[in-house]
C-alpha cells in the first residue's frame, strides 16, 4: 500500500533532491540517512499518527514531541507538518513543570516521545493537566528505508499547520509563537538567497532543537536546500575539534570524511572552542586550522547573542582569515538582518542589512516617529536610536491564543498594508564606507547596529542613554574579564545607574593591587579612556559564573534581583 504526502512546496522540494544524497548523519555512530529514506520515513510515520489518531483529521492540532537531536526528530517534525498540524518541539532539558505548562497552554492533542524519553514523558503526565494529551511512544528509526518509490503525492493545501516555538519567557511566562508552513518556507527561501545554502553544504549541528536558530537556520533551511546535516549534540568542544580536523588528518584524507562547510552557533560556543584549542595535540591543531580556512569552512555564523569583538578577532586569527558573520533574529520573525557573504560586509558590532523579503524600519524611542533614510543623525551628530519594526512574509502572525499580547506587539501601517511587528530591540543605522559593495543585491545601504533590548539594555542615567551592549563589548575587550553583563539599577539621583557583573579571567584573579583580584577601581581605570564618564559602571559584582539559557542569553531582570 502506497503512503501519501501533500503535494505542497515543502514535500515537493524534498522529493526534488537526489534520493541517494545523504540528508542526515549522526556524527558519533556514523549512521547516515538519505533523502529517499527521509521521504519514505516521513510518509510512514504520518501513517502511524493517522492510525493512532483513530483516522481522524489532525488539521491544525498541536502535536508536541520529545525526540533526540537527529533523524528521529527530523522525521517526527516533518510527519506532523504532513498532517497539516502544528509541530511543537520540546526540550529534553526542560524540567517536567515547564513541559507541563507548554502542553497545557498549547492544548496539545498528542504528546509524542521516542523510546529514549518515554520515562520523562510519563513523568510529565503524572501531574494534573487539563485536556491531557494522549501519549504515543514512537520506536527509534535505526536504519532508513531503501527508497521512496512507494510514496505518492496528493493535492492538499497546508494552511492550518506549521511550527510552534515558545519564547524564552525572560519577562513573562513563555508565549507560543505560531509559524505557519508558508512563513517557514518564506524564511528558508530568504536565507537560501542570502547565505547561498546548497546541496554541496555539510552543516555540523550542535544546537538545541527548540529554538529558531537550531530549527530553522540549521535544520529546516538546509533540508530545503538539499544539504547534509551532521548532528553532534550535545556540544562537546574536544569532539567538535576532532570532527573539524578529521578530513585533514592523514591517512584519513582519502577516507571520504567530508569537510564541514557550514557552522552556525552562539558566541559562547566559539568562546569554548577557542579556549580549548590549546589542549589539542599538535596534529589535531594543524588539521583543525586547515578545516577552518575560508576555502574549506564556507560560512561561519554567530548569533542569538551579541558577539564580543575579541572572540571575533581570535577566530579570524585562528582560522587564517575566516570572519564570523553576525545576524539578527528572534523566535517571532526568524532571521531579519544579516551581514553579507563578503568579508568586507562583516563589520564589527553590526548585524548588517534587511534580509531578502524583510521590510525594516526604525521608530525613534523618544519621539515615536519613523526615522527616515538620511535622517539617522541628531543635530549634534549623534546617531538616533530606534526600535526595530518588521514586516513581510517571514513574520509570524500571532501568539497562540493570546490576542492581547498579539495586539500589543503589532502596530498599524500608514500605507494600510501589513502591520509592523515591534521587536522591542533598539538599533542605530549607519553608512559604512567600505561595506555593501559586494554585489549581493540585498546587502547594501546603511547597516544596522543593535543597541540592546528596549526593556533592559537601554539604560537611562542622568538624562543620557547608555547601551548595555556597548559597555559589555568594552569590558570583554579587557584581558582581565572573561564574561560580562551590564544592567541598569534604579537610582534616586540618576534615574538609573550602570552596573556590571563580571567573571574574571585567570589574569584578572591576580591583576589587582598587591596581587589581589581585579576590582571596581581597576575596572574604572581600565575603561576611562574607552567610555565617556556616564557610561562607566558605578557598581561591580564579581561572580564565578553568569547564568545563561541554552542559546547563551542572560535573563538580566533575574540577574538584578539575585545580585543587587
Amino acid at each position: 500500500m502506497a503512503s501519501t504526502l501533500p503535494n505542497s512546496a515543502i514535500f515537493k522540494t524534498l522529493a526534488g533532491h537526489d534520493p541517494a544524497k545523504v540528508a542526515v548523519i549522526h556524527s558519533q555512530s556514523g549512521r547516515a540517512f538519505t533523502y529517499g529514506s527521509l521521504l519514505h520515513d516521513i510518509a510512514a510515520t504520518k501513517d502511524v499518527l493517522w492510525e493512532r489518531g483513530q483516522k481522524q483529521s489532525l488539521r491544525g492540532e498541536r502535536i508536541a514531541f520529545l525526540a533526540e537531536n537527529g533523524y528521529d526528530y527530523v522525521v517526527t517534525f516533518l510527519s506532523i507538518l504532513a498532517h497539516d498540524a502544528i509541530a511543537l518541539p520540546l526540550s529534553h532539558g526542560f524540567p517536567s513543570s515547564e513541559i507541563r505548562y507548554i502542553l497545557e497552554n498549547s492544548k496539545a492533542k498528542f504528546f509524542l516521545s521516542t523510546e529514549k524519553f518515554e520515562d520523562k514523558a510519563r513523568d510529565v503526565l503524572k501531574e494534573h493537566i487539563s485536556l491531557k494529551p494522549k501519549l504515543e511512544v514512537l520506536p527509534k528509526i535505526e536504519t532508513g528505508a531503501q527508497s521512496a518509490e512507494n510514496v505518492k503525492f496528493r493535492d492538499k493545501d497546508l494552511r492550518h499547520g506549521g511550527f510552534m516555538l515558545y519564547t524564552s519567557g525572560t519577562t513573562n511566562r513563555p508565549k507560543g509563537v505560531v509559524l505557519s508552513t508558508s512563513v517557514l518556507m518564506a524564511q528558508a527561501k530568504s536565507l537560501i538567497e542570502a547565505w547561498n545554502y546548497s546541496q554541496a553544504d555539510h552543516l555540523l549541528h550542535v544546537l538545541p532543537l527548540h529554538h529558531i536558530h537550531g530549527t530553522v537556520n540549521a535544520l529546516f533551511t538546509p533540508l530545503i536546500a538539499g544539504a547534509t546535516i551532521e548532528f553532534a549534540f550535545p556540544f562537546n568542544a574536544d569532539l567538535t575539534w576532532k570532527r573539524f580536523a578529521a578530513p585533514f588528518l592523514t591517512p584519513n584524507t582519502t577516507s571520504g570524511i567530508p569537510p564541514i562547510t557550514f557552522f552556525t552557533v552562539v558566541p559562547t560556543i566559539y568562546s569554548r572552542l577557542l579556549s580549548s584549542f590549546s589542549s589539542l595535540d599538535d596534529t589535531v591543531q594543524n588539521a583543525a586550522k586547515r578545516s577552518l580556512a575560508p576555502t574549506n569552512l564556507r560560512l561561519n555564523i554567530s548569533g542569538s547573542a551579541a558577539l564580543p569583538t575579541p572572540i571575533k578577532q581570535a577566530w579570524t586569527e585562528l582560522s587564517g582569515g575566516n570572519v564570523l558573520l553576525e545576524r539578527y533574529g528572534m523566535t517571532e520573525v526568524g532571521m531579519a538582518l544579516s551581514c553579507g557573504l563578503d568579508f568586507a560586509d562583516r563589520v564589527d558590532a553590526s548585524v548588517g542589512w534587511p534580509l531578502p523579503s524583510v521590510e525594516v524600519r526604525l521608530v525613534d524611542v523618544d519621539s515615536g516617529q519613523v526615522i527616515q533614510p538620511g535622517h539617522e543623525k541628531t543635530v549634534d551628530g549623534r546617531f538616533r536610536e530606534g526600535e526595530i519594526q518588521l514586516r513581510g512574509p517571514t513574520i509570524f502572525s500571532e501568539y497562540w491564543q493570546n490576542p492581547t499580547a498579539t495586539a500589543e506587539e503589532f502596530v498599524d501601517a500608514e500605507d494600510g498594508q501589513q502591520k509592523w511587528f515591534k521587536t522591542g530591540d533598539v538599533a542605530t543605522r549607519q553608512e559604512i564606507q567600505a561595506a555593501g559593495q559586494s554585489g549581493q543585491t540585498w546587502a547594501k545601504g546603511p547597516m544596522y547596529f543593535i543597541r540592546g533590548r528596549k526593556s533592559v539594555d537601554i539604560i537611562k542615567t542622568g538624562g543620557e542613554k547608555v547601551s548595555a551592549l556597548e559597555v559589555e563589548r568594552e569590558l570583554l575587550s579587557l584581558p582581565q574579564v572573561s564574561e560580562a553583563a551590564v544592567v541598569g539599577l534604579d537610582s534616586d539621583q540618576w534615574g538609573q545607574k550602570v552596573a556590571a557583573v563580571i567573571v574574571l579571567s585567570d589574569q584578572g584573579k591576580t591583576a589587582g593591587k598587591g596581587g589581589k583580584p581585579w576590582g571596581a577601581m581597576d575596572m574604572r581605570r581600565a575603561l576611562k579612556d574607552r567610555l565617556i564618564n556616564y557610561k562607566l559602571p558605578q557598581e561591580l559584582k564579581v561572580v564565578e559564573s553568569i547564568p545563561r539559557n541554552a542559546m547563551g542569553k542572560i535573563n538580566k531582570k533575574a540577574l538584578v534581583k539575585e545580585l543587587f
